[in-house]
C-alpha cells in the first residue's frame, strides 16, 4: 500500500489508470476497489452525493474508515443531509463535508438570487466543481458511483479512467452495474439510501434543479429538466 507521502507524476498516474481500465474491465466492484486501496492507500477517497451509500459501503469493506467526500452545496434536500448524517453515524467511514467559499446568501448578493435558474453552469461551478477540486487536492484517486446505464452521456464510463481536468485517477467500480444490481446490493447489505428514491426521484441533486422522473425516462431526466444541461461539471 502506498503511503501518504508517496508521489507519482501525472504521466505515471495516467498510464496506471489506462492500464487498470483495461485489466479491470471484467473485475468485480470489490476487486476494483481493492486495487485502488492497494495502489493509492490514503491518497484514495470516495465521493458521494448521498443518493445512496453503495460505493461508500463497498469501499468500507476494503478499507475501514475510508474517506467519503460529500459536497454540501447549500441547496440540498433535507433528506440528502439526513442521509449523510446517517451514513456518518452507522458506517465505518470518515465523512468529509466540503462547502463552497460563499454561502447561498453571499452568492445571491454577488450574482443575484436564483443563479441556478439563470446560469446553472456557473452555479454548479461555484458550488460543486471548485469545492471538489480543492477537496481532492491531497488525493491521487477518487471513486464515484457512475454507471453506464444511467444515461447516454455515461454509456462509456470506464471502471478506471483518467480525469484529465483534475489530473487524477477516477474509479467507477459499479460502472457495469444495472439498477437491478444496485437494488439487490442495497437489499442484501441493508445499505442506506436517500428517502427521495422511494418518492419518484431516480437521481437526487440540488433541490431547485431536481424533479421526479416520469415513466420511461432515464434516471438522469429529472436533473435540469427542460435544459440541454445533463451534467453538473463534476463528471463532464
Amino acid at each position: 500500500m502506498t503511503t501518504a507521502q508517496e508521489e507519482r507524476t501525472s504521466e505515471e498516474l495516467k498510464a496506471l489508470a489506462e492500464q487498470a481500465g483495461r485489466d479491470l474491465e471484467d473485475a468485480s466492484a470489490l476487486e476494483i476497489l481493492q486495487w485502488a486501496v492497494d495502489t493509492f492507500g490514503t491518497r484514495f477517497c470516495v465521493t458521494s452525493s448521498m443518493e445512496d451509500a453503495v460505493v461508500a459501503h463497498l469501499a468500507s469493506r476494503v478499507l475501514k474508515g475510508v474517506d467519503v467526500v460529500f459536497l454540501d452545496t447549500g441547496y440540498h434536500f433535507p433528506e440528502t443531509i439526513g442521509t449523510r448524517d446517517a451514513v456518518e453515524a452507522v458506517m465505518d467511514v470518515n465523512v468529509i463535508t466540503l462547502t463552497p467559499k460563499q454561502t447561498v446568501a453571499e452568492q445571491d448578493a454577488e450574482y443575484g438570487p436564483r443563479l441556478h435558474d439563470r446560469d446553472p453552469d456557473l452555479c454548479c461551478a461555484l458550488r460543486k466543481v471548485r469545492p471538489l477540486e480543492e477537496g481532492l487536492e491531497n488525493y491521487q484517486a477518487w471513486a464515484t458511483g457512475l454507471r453506464r446505464d444511467e444515461s447516454p452521456t455515461r454509456a462509456n464510463t470506464p471502471v478506471v479512467g483518467w480525469d484529465e481536468k483534475r489530473r487524477k485517477v477516477k474509479i467507477s467500480p459499479i460502472a457495469r452495474w444495472t439498477q437491478d444490481d444496485v437494488d439487490a446490493y442495497i437489499t442484501e447489505h441493508g445499505v442506506l439510501t436517500n428517502p427521495l428514491l422511494t418518492d419518484g426521484y431516480a437521481s437526487v441533486g440540488c433541490a431547485p434543479c431536481t424533479r421526479r422522473v416520469l415513466e420511461g425516462e432515464d434516471a438522469r431526466a429529472g436533473r435540469w429538466a427542460g435544459r440541454a444541461k445533463t451534467e453538473c461539471g463534476l463528471h463532464g
